[in-house]
């Protein structure tokens, strides 16, 4: 049998190295033939699920496809991302991914996964303040005045939280951190609940996430004290920001998107970029300013860097306010 010739030898290895990566190309413009699903970690109602479920509505008209929202609670989301984790990465199961994430991983003596090595990370999607309210009955009117009252009271005064661990939680966690201020925390089974109590002045201060509270706000019934991000608020713009009396604090509620790790690669890139192409619609930016957050924009290393971050900095927390899980 005669040996090819040294140009079709070539011509040929040429080609079969080039075949995978056409195949890719291919199967990324090909993505997705059938539904996606987006798993939640949490019941429906809740800020992750409004959010999963408006990107979900967006994402189905750009990619042409069904995306269905799966409600998958308990365990803080731990039980929706192991599920994940363990499913085909092939595009068609995502995970909804928010602080809790960052925080389960040190609040969690044993987990099943490790939530930085098994998930690749697709895109940010937005960004939320806390906000600093208390009860009209509380006589703080700012920062600095609720620091002196709250030293004047030593463990009088009741830190309503959603349960042990949440992002509302470690907030408050940051700021008697911070300030050396001592408050009893309550956790509830729940945003929700923790905030009837609030409202009915069974609590006194919560680190709430701003959608669920921006109405109470707006109506008076509760006092919002500043917002946790580094900057102001666009939904509250007369709030301060807890940074601005007690430098360095920064606290917030990030959500995004994350895909079993050995998803292909194209398929990643194609979903940051539709995902991308949402965040930068004036619907998706006046919508989420209803919301009091912000778009998240980014390539996939820069959400996965800010979970990373997140993830070392709530560490600190946790172990400075022994929180367990419930």
């Amino acid at each position: 049998m005669k040996l090819p010739h040294r140009r079709q030898f070539l011509h040929l290895a040429a080609g079969a190295i080039a075949l995978p990566i056409v195949s890719r190309v291919a199967l990324a413009q090909a993505y997705p033939t059938k539904p996606v699903r987006i798993v939640i970690g949490f019941a429906a109602g809740g800020t992750q699920d409004v959010i999963g479920r408006l990107l979900g509505s967006w994402l189905s008209e750009r990619l042409g496809q069904q995306i269905v929202i799966e409600n998958r609670a308990g365990a803080a989301s731990n039980i929706a991302a192991e599920a994940v984790i363990k499913s085909p990465p092939d595009g068609y199961t995502l995970f909804m991914v928010g602080p809790n994430n960052a925080i389960n991983a040190s609040l969690y003596d044993k987990l099943n996964f490790d939530f930085l090595r098994d998930f690749a990370p697709v895109a940010g999607v937005m960004r939320v303040p806390n906000v600093m309210e208390v009860h009209p009955s509380i006589p703080a009117k700012n920062v600095p005045e609720f620091i002196a009252y709250a030293k004047a009271n030593p463990g009088k005064i009741n830190m309503v939280s959603g349960g042990n661990g949440t992002s509302v939680h470690m907030s408050g966690e940051l700021f008697k951190m911070m300030t050396g201020v001592n408050m009893l925390h309550v956790p509830y089974r729940g945003a929700g609940p923790a905030l009837i109590d609030l409202l009915a002045g069974q609590g006194q201060v919560m680190f709430d996430n701003l959608p669920s509270s921006i109405e109470h706000i707006r109506a008076g019934k509760l006092r919002a004290l500043a917002v946790t991000t580094a900057a102001r608020s666009e939904a509250l713009p007369d709030v301060p920001a807890v940074g601005e009396f007690v430098p360095g604090y920064e606290a917030s509620a990030f959500f995004g998107v994350n895909a079993p790790k050995a998803t292909p690669p194209e398929i990643i890139e194609r979903l940051n970029k539709e995902i991308n192409a949402i965040l930068a619609e004036p619907r998706a930016k006046a919508r989420f300013a209803d919301l009091g957050g912000a778009p998240l924009p980014g390539p996939p290393a820069d959400f996965g860097k800010l979970i990373a971050d997140e993830t070392e900095k709530w560490a600190k927390v946790v172990k400075f306010a022994g929180a367990k899980p419930e």
